[in-house]
């Protein structure tokens, strides 16, 4: 709790206690209070206690911990990509995906009350490296200097605490209001369309029974045997079974540059015979699967 800036801190201490009076209810996030997970939180399940965490590692220590009943974690963004890290977190937690939630994204530009702007530029803009590269083209084009951060809302908490007037803060609007800080430019982002994916946490997998008459996406990672065309193989279920795969991306694990982890999205979950033959035949060819959960889809692909 000591890390974030000290104007956060408050907040943080108020918002963690609640949640220690009710864990069931509380939803561990990544961030300061005023973040886009704090708010993604809030949008899933307005009844929550947001739990604010410095890492994704706390938040997701949280729930195994039994400290949150649930974790809501950025997994990908439409504009910057996959979050990094999220990628090896989600596989060793132990925990399971039992939902998604869609966000629309959008970033303000702020500083001090007597912070630089208009007449002249600022140095430096503190942010989670999700939201530089979200707002990668307003900086450049302002020769502003993109400065890395945990969060966006401890960015802004930090901008408060330096008390430099060259110093500004990418983070959602309503981090202004909460730090004491100016707008001085709202939307950003370079996109119209910026949005990112949460994905939610939780220490058991979602029953079958919560999927009855929805559209399921399943969640999984693998590694092929060292072998040619195995990942060509290992694709070929999905296809000959109609089972339409949204999402494949690879990443290497460990050092040696020669285990390559991929992880996927299939609409479907396990109990559907087309995708019980995919899975099947997907672990044929397969050194290693992991299911990391099976949820109700909640923006259609295609």
């Amino acid at each position: 709790m000591n890390s974030y800036p000290a104007p956060a801190l408050a907040r943080v201490e108020e918002l963690t206690a609640a949640a220690a009076a009710d864990p069931a209810r509380a939803i561990s996030f990544q961030g300061a209070p005023g973040c886009n997970g704090h708010r993604a939180a809030l949008e899933f399940d307005p009844a929550c206690l947001p739990l604010p965490c410095f890492s994704f590692e706390d938040a997701i220590d949280a729930v195994r911990e039994g400290r949150a009943g649930k974790a809501i974690i950025p997994i990908e963004n439409s504009q910057h990509g996959r979050v990094a890290d999220i990628h090896f977190l989600l596989p060793e937690s132990g925990l399971f995906i039992t939902a998604e939630h869609f966000v629309p994204i959008s970033y303000a530009l702020m500083a001090l009350p007597n912070g630089d702007g208009g007449d002249g530029p600022f140095a430096a803009a503190y942010s989670h490296p999700q939201a530089l590269g979200q707002t990668r083209l307003y900086l450049r084009a302002r020769g502003i200097v993109p400065m890395a951060y945990a969060d966006t809302a401890g960015a802004a908490a930090h901008v408060a605490e330096l008390g430099d007037p060259s110093a500004c803060a990418v983070a959602p609007p309503i981090a202004a209001g909460l730090y004491g800080l100016r707008i001085v430019d709202d939307g950003i982002e370079d996109s119209p369309d910026n949005t990112t994916r949460f994905v939610v946490l939780a220490r058991e997998p979602l029953e079958s029974a919560a999927l009855t008459g929805r559209t399921a996406m399943t969640t999984f990672v693998f590694e092929v045997k060292n072998i040619p065309a195995a990942l060509y193989k290992a694709m070929g279920g999905f296809a000959t079974n109609g089972v339409n795969m949204t999402k494949l991306e690879s990443y290497q694990k460990g050092a040696s540059f020669a285990a390559t982890t991929f992880f996927a999205d299939i609409v479907g979950a396990p109990g559907d015979p087309a995708v019980d033959r995919a899975l099947e035949e997907l672990a044929f060819h397969c050194k290693e699967l992991r299911l990391l959960g099976s949820y109700p889809q909640e923006l259609v692909r295609g």
